[in-house]
């Protein structure tokens, strides 16, 4: 992997914000657990291009969870073959899981069987046995290619650790890929820290990761609300409950539509290698300061028309920002999967023209838009289904971006709630340097479009 030089001002090294990573109310903690998972399975060839999967909080704990589901589910066509990029030699998953809270380890043990580890306490080196575990995961396959991180930008160990994490990979093994799959806060009402955390974990995640895949919790709930308004009881009338596992599944379920190998990128043989997340960063993220990317995704059973599901798509996408600028992409990946999935090719030109127009792609770039197939549809094992995942790299995070910087501003001028940060060695250097870096981000993304 090429090294990128930024723009963007450097953050000072090991600051003491990440290492204490625990800035919100609740940070004392009796104990730190620790659990590096690992999945038994049948013998699978040895993993040359695998990922490791580094699950770090609860939010990351539990969307994992959800993910691994939809990859060992033993329903799923040429499980053998496709589950290859996942393993180890061994025949273990490629996960870590990791947390400051052993009873979310100790849940997550209870709903999913097969998972087993050793789990170890200790208040002074959660980082550095996360470590450890990590370089013997790296050592056990036979080319280590790069890590996808499941964190939330809210709490102090899904924030704090999964950015000291970023950190130390990237320093210590800086020709790997680092993937952030992140989950943004509700705008109101999870943390009175939240505006902090998400700051300084963004400007941490900009400088080390090469791509981020954005989810916000807000937008998740408007579309699984949406998924379980068609199975409304209509002799009730009763609106179906949303819970956080329902928001999770939806996560996952993009993670696989992007993720999970596709025809285009398996060997002649058939098995995939594990491309996918490296592939979705080379061609979403053509300049390496613009790199928070924005997933939607359709999902349909029965005959369908990738055309009518496009249209749905682009229709939920937002279009402009409050102060009325135009929206754009400086990228566009799309990903069809399904029993037809071959018949997107037979109306390709009229597709990748609406979706260049309803994402707004830039002149600048000569190839903004790229597509995969693949007959198997993860999302849905029901026959016959279709499902489109498309990942964009779209300037409406931006908005987001700039709504943190604003908050996150208006109570440090206030000098609200600053004394857990300093109480754990966090300097005023450091958040200014946040706000210099996220505000770097904002201007990059608006000129990043066609002027």
């Amino acid at each position: 992997m090429v090294q990128y030089t930024s723009s963007l001002p450097p953050p000072k090294r090991h600051s003491n914000w990440c290492r204490s990573f625990t800035a919100r109310p609740l940070h004392v903690r009796e104990r730190r657990g620790f659990q590096a998972l690992h999945l038994r399975s049948q013998s699978y060839p040895s993993s040359g291009m695998s990922t490791i999967w580094l699950q770090i909080g609860q939010c990351g704990n539990q969307v994992g969870q959800e993910w691994w589901k939809l990859v060992t589910n033993e329903k799923t066509p040429n499980s053998t073959l496709d589950r290859y990029p996942f393993y180890a030699s061994d025949g273990k998953l490629s996960a870590l899981c990791v947390d400051s809270e052993p009873k979310v380890v100790k849940r997550l043990l209870r709903e999913v069987k097969r998972y087993h580890g050793l789990r170890t306490q200790n208040d002074n080196s959660l980082l550095n046995r996360t470590l450890d575990s990590f370089r013997k995961e790296v050592e056990r396959r036979d080319a280590y290619c790069g890590v996808i991180l499941l964190h939330s930008l809210t709490g102090g160990t899904g924030s704090g650790l999964g950015a000291r994490l970023c950190e130390s990979i990237r320093e210590e093994f800086p020709m790997g890929y680092i993937l952030s799959v992140t989950v943004a806060p509700h705008q109101v009402g999870e943390s009175p820290l939240q505006h902090y955390n998400s700051l300084l974990c963004l400007s941490w995640l900009q400088r080390y990761a090469d791509g981020v895949l954005l989810f916000h919790n807000d937008d998740i709930l408007r579309r699984t609300q949406a998924l379980c308004g068609r199975k409304i009881d209509h002799t009730t009338a009763q609106q179906p409950q949303i819970s956080l596992s329902d928001m999770n599944t939806l996560i996952a379920s993009c993670l696989a539509g992007l993720m999970y190998p596709v025809s285009n990128l398996r060997t002649r043989s058939g098995v995939g290698i594990g491309l996918e997340p490296w592939e979705l960063l080379r061609t979403v993220c053509p300049v390496p300061t613009t790199k928070l990317l924005y997933t939607s995704q359709m999902n349909k059973r029965g005959t369908a028309s990738w055309d009518s599901m496009l249209s749905s798509i682009v229709r939920t996408l937002p279009r402009h920002s409050p102060t009325g600028e135009i929206y754009h992409s400086t990228a566009v990946l799309a990903v069809a999967r399904g029993t037809r999935a071959e018949t997107l090719n037979c109306s390709l030109q009229p597709i990748m023209m609406k979706m260049k127009q309803g994402y707004g792609c830039v002149s600048w770039n000569p190839h903004p838009l790229d597509y995969w197939t693949d007959p198997c549809n993860i999302v849905d094992l029901t026959s016959p289904s279709h499902s489109l995942t498309i990942c964009a790299n779209h300037s409406s995070v931006s908005n987001y971006i700039q709504r943190v910087l604003e908050k996150a501003q208006t109570m440090y001028d206030a000098h609200a709630y600053l004394h857990w940060y300093w109480k754990h060695g966090c300097e005023e250097g450091d958040f200014l340097q946040a706000f210099e870096i996220l505000d770097s981000v904002v201007k990059e993304y608006s000129a990043a479009g066609d002027h």
